[in-house]
């Protein structure tokens, strides 16, 4: 079973995912009644269900948890009762599969393609077998923030030859989303000996006999009875229709399709499209367990839904579930490049197409709605890294380029969200007004520094694809732009022996006493969101020379890294504060603390079910240590990377047109002896502590490194670019 990050926060999703981005994660949803099950999956408590369609590694409230079946043995008297069971026994799985023993007896396993699944059920002997299917089912939320999703109605049908097909309507959820719609059909591998629907609220319902169809907003779904204790049952889904959906099932799994083949097709993909992309030579199980768990966590979502876009009709790639690009744009998208790098390009097209008929590009998106908007408009900066890096194909940079001055210029409508009322947190920069006024955001606007941080970095972003583009004058007015977190900057704001800050201020210009080491509840109604002064001061990653002469000079800068640790305010499971530990590469020959800092978070992490130190967050947590077990740290929309510490003797990562890099390394032990000695970058003796894109990746290289217990300062060249500076 791929358990890492399963237990202890890491919220990810532990059932079937049969291609990186499928539609369809079919696992079990679980119930304890007072803890949020955001992926479905809790190690503990009651599973009322398996549902079709979940997200992974998310906070926030749980989404989806839909098309559900729960199996029962024996009759059905009340099918809108309380049907969950425990477990006789932990669950199992791998890759493509899935199983669960239920305390009635019941077990069931679970395989699945991209837009279906296949149910497996045993039943205990001498027993009838019943299935429940109940279109209410969602996930429930119990943290009282108002971001619990809603069932709000369906319809539900059945047929003479025992499918069914049906509809659930849903909304809320942590994006606030409005109604969507997902339909599903369903068939079984024999007849069943009795079937009705029903609906009905509460412990009331009404039956209706089968063939039957039945509709509206109270509960509903189907009951099937069947005389045998073994049975298979099949479910398609579609956002477009039922009989899409039958499609769909008809299309990946029919009749006669065996479940271990399934087991077997999805490895097969796994292993082509992502495991087999990076190889190492290891003799420690546990590292290499490590490492490819990490990179299927990395790709279990977005969700590929192109050809299931209900809302606009086109020839264009569509993606949902993007959970969050705040979360992900730092060392995620980089990534996903390198290791998908024709599914990276659809995904680039897709965040411009949703900004051609939705008006913005996402920040976030589930069930085909954007929202919500944590800092910045953060597909800026996917879109700028992908731009310096050569992505082209199929993608009309002139439409990103105007999606991303959609973002830097157009206030978008407010919508109101309880928890932020200020400004919109579905789209867009809502603090605008006061960024186009001031050249800072006020505290009428919430969130106004980390706002004003990550809009500048977005300016960035946008200053990179208007140069490329030989757009002079936009360029120019960006990277002026791109400065204005200075704005914030209150020289005289003092913490633990360090002055300069980023500190909210007023529309008179006077900064506002703020704590540099304290940010209320870092939540929505903040100055600061999920972080404080220390960690935000530190992410302007375009302008870290103007940064160091604020804070006092080199060595200014290195006590105030060293004091994010010593004061414990850093926090590895955090992504805002992803890049700090690695901007030591920035003073000259001060590399090995940048590898101090590497192995200590390095450590943190583990192949088992508390092997995340904070929520997968769409696999933004397991890019963190990929990259570091690479040795690179990306700096998001610039063709940097920072130089750390590999952590295998040889690793190979395919780029794809027959191109490698190849990362080796030579004495030294990971943790005794972790420093680099030397480097040798495409044979050539190396003495800066970064490398660009075109280095090493753009037409593939090598990296030697020699380690040793040493701290050399071995990296006096050129310091790593700040194009802002």
């Amino acid at each position: 079973m791929s358990t890492q990050g399963t237990r202890g926060g890491g919220n990810r999703f532990p059932g079937v995912v049969a291609a990186p981005f499928a539609m369809v994660k079919l696992g079990p949803d679980v119930e304890s009644g007072t803890t949020d099950a955001y992926s479905g999956y809790l190690p503990d408590g009651r599973i009322f269900g398996f549902s079709m369609m979940h997200e992974s590694g998310t906070g926030g409230a749980p989404k989806y948890g839909v098309v559900s079946q729960m199996p029962v043995v024996g009759d059905v008297q009340n099918p809108i009762a309380n049907l969950s069971q425990l477990r006789a026994v932990p669950d199992e799985g791998g890759v493509g599969y899935y199983k669960s023993s239920l305390a009635s007896g019941v077990t069931v396993h679970l395989a699945a393609t991209e837009h279906a699944g296949l149910y497996s059920y045993s039943f205990p002997s001498n027993s009838s077998a019943s299935i429940v299917v109940d279109v209410s089912h969602v996930l429930p939320s119990f943290r009282g923030l108002g971001w619990e999703q809603h069932y709000s109605g369906g319809s539900f049908s059945t047929f003479d030859d025992g499918h069914y097909e049906g509809s659930g309507i849903y909304n809320n959820g942590w994006n606030l989303s409005p109604d969507w719609t997902i339909y599903f059909c369903g068939k079984f591998n024999q007849q069943p000996s009795n079937s009705w629907t029903f609906n009905g609220n509460g412990t009331a319902f009404i039956s209706h006999d089968s063939p039957s169809s039945t509709s509206g907003i109270a509960r509903l779904g189907g009951v099937f009875t069947f005389a045998g204790t073994d049975l298979t049952s099949r479910v398609g889904v579609s956002f477009i229709s039922s009989a899409k959906a039958c499609h769909n099932l008809d299309a990946e799994i029919t009749e006669d399709t065996e479940l271990d083949i399934l087991v077997e097709n999805a490895k097969s993909q796994w292993n082509e499209q992502v495991f087999d992309k990076i190889q190492i030579t290891s003799d420690n199980s546990t590292d290499v367990q490590l490492l490819y768990s990490s990179l299927y966590g990395m790709f279990l979502i977005p969700s590929n839904r192109t050809g299931e876009n209900p809302e606009w009709s086109g020839t264009e790639p569509y993606y949902d579930d993007v959970f969050t690009l705040w979360d992900t744009h730092r060392c995620h998208s980089s990534l996903f490049h390198i290791v998908q790098p024709e599914a990276y390009e659809e995904f680039i097209r897709s965040l411009i197409d949703i900004w051609r008929h939705d008006g913005f590009m996402p920040d976030a998106r589930s069930s085909n709605f954007n929202g919500r908007v944590q800092g910045g408009s953060n597909a800026d900066n996917v879109l700028a890294d992908a731009y310096v890096k050569g992505v082209r194909g199929a993608i009309n940079w002139e439409d990103g380029f105007a999606a991303m001055q959609t973002d830097a210029e157009v206030v978008p409508a407010n919508n109101f969200d309880p928890k932020a009322p200020d400004s919109s947190t579905k789209e867009g920069r809502g603090a605008l007004p006061d960024w186009l006024q001031y050249g800072y955001i006020t505290p009428r606007f919430s969130r106004a520094v980390s706002r004003a941080v990550e809009y500048s970095t977005n300016d960035f972003g946008l200053h990179q694809v208007a140069m490329g583009l030989g757009m002079a004058d936009e360029a120019n007015i960006y990277l002026n732009r791109s400065r204005n977190w200075r704005n914030h900057w209150n020289p005289l704001a003092s913490s633990h022996n360090h002055t300069g800050f980023v500190v909210p201020r007023a529309a008179n210009g006077s900064f506002i006493a703020q704590d540099p080491q304290q940010c209320g509840g870092c939540y929505w109604g903040d100055a600061y969101y999920e972080d404080n002064s220390w960690i935000y001061s530190m992410n302007a990653i375009h302008d870290v020379a103007e940064l160091k002469k604020r804070i006092g000079g080199d060595e200014r800068f290195v006590d105030r890294l060293n004091k994010l640790f010593d004061l414990n305010i850093f926090n590895a499971g955090n992504e805002p504060g992803f890049t700090s530990p690695f901007l030591y590469n920035f003073v000259s020959g001060e590399q090995w603390r940048s590898v101090n800092r590497s192995r200590y978070i390095g450590g943190l992490y583990g192949a088992g079910e508390t092997g995340l130190p904070g929520n997968s967050d769409a696999g933004a947590m397991e890019s963190n240590l990929l990259w570091q077990m690479i040795g690179l740290y990306p700096l998001t929309g610039q063709t940097t990377f920072l130089i750390l510490s590999p952590w295998f003797e040889s690793m190979t990562i395919n780029l794809g047109d027959g191109k490698t890099l190849q990362v080796t390394t030579t004495g030294g032990d990971r943790y005794a002896a972790p420093y680099v000695q030397s480097l040798k970058v495409n044979g050539e003796d190396w003495d800066k502590a970064w490398v660009t894109w075109e280095d090493v990746f753009a037409n593939g290289g090598t990296m030697e490194y020699v380690l040793g217990e040493n701290q050399v300062h071995w990296a006096t060249g050129d310091l790593p670019p700040s194009p802002a500076s």
